[in-house]
């Protein structure tokens, strides 16, 4: 065995809940799927099977310490690379609507491969910008979680992220250990763009010495207009 089954007693020491057979199946067929292709084109540095396991598909499934709780009926993950947090995610909540958004169409053709594998339905594959997406009615405050993992830092995220959040809806960034200092450092573009933070959730994962967040913004307030703002801009000048 690659290690992969140690997945279910992972997770249940980290959120109390293991994955139903089919689930674990298809989490399992994904990280194959994962490996296969990282061989031909370089989708993530995370290579080896145990890294795989915890710092993709563990520290995904880590979410749901946060999301549990609330409705999860629309699900927009920006940046999403190999699909991650998304994909785990839409595993264990196979009712979710899903859209994915990667503007590297290499990242969207595995993408879809693992969508078609696994027979996920509904997911939503953009390849575009989300500064594109976040001005996009279609798409444009309707969600009730924008999710990203390893994508920017936070004051330029919550720039891509707000906007599609609903009012009543949440954005959830994944931090590293500089989440304390991101977050002081985005309280004004939070509040320019209509969210308020909750306190961060600290997240340990087996044999992952790195410390790790899970940063909560609610959404109270419409985004303004303007806002994102064109391609490049929220990096370029992020708000301040």
């Amino acid at each position: 065995m690659d290690g992969f089954e140690l997945l279910q007693e992972e997770l249940f020491a980290l959120i109390g809940q293991k994955l139903e057979t089919h689930q674990f199946k298809a989490a399992h067929r994904y990280a194959d799927l994962l490996s296969e292709w990282n061989q031909k084109i370089n989708l993530t540095a995370i290579k080896t099977p145990e890294e795989i396991r915890r710092k993709h598909f563990l520290d995904s499934f880590s979410c749901m310490l946060v999301t549990n709780d609330t409705p999860t009926r629309k699900m927009i993950d920006i940046g999403t690379g190999a699909g991650f947090p998304g994909l785990p995610l839409k595993i264990l909540h196979p009712e979710m609507h899903l859209t994915l958004v990667e503007s590297v169409a290499k990242k969207t053709n595995f993408l879809s491969l693992v969508v078609q594998e696994l027979g996920l339905k509904p997911v939503e594959i953009i390849t575009e910008r989300a500064e594109i997406v976040g001005q996009d009615p279609d798409h444009r405050e309707r969600y009730d979680w924008a999710v990203a993992r390893a994508v920017a830092g936070l004051p330029i995220l919550v720039e891509y992220l707000l906007p599609l959040a609903r009012v009543g809806g949440f954005v959830l960034a994944q931090k590293g250990d500089t989440a304390l200092e991101e977050i002081k450092a985005a309280q004004p573009a939070i509040a320019a763009l209509g969210g308020k933070v909750r306190e961060p959730i600290p997240v340990a994962l087996p044999g992952i010495p790195e410390k790790r967040f899970l940063v909560v913004i609610e959404k109270i307030h419409p985004t303004p207009a303007q806002y994102p703002r064109r391609v490049g801009i929220p990096s370029k000048r992020p708000l301040s």
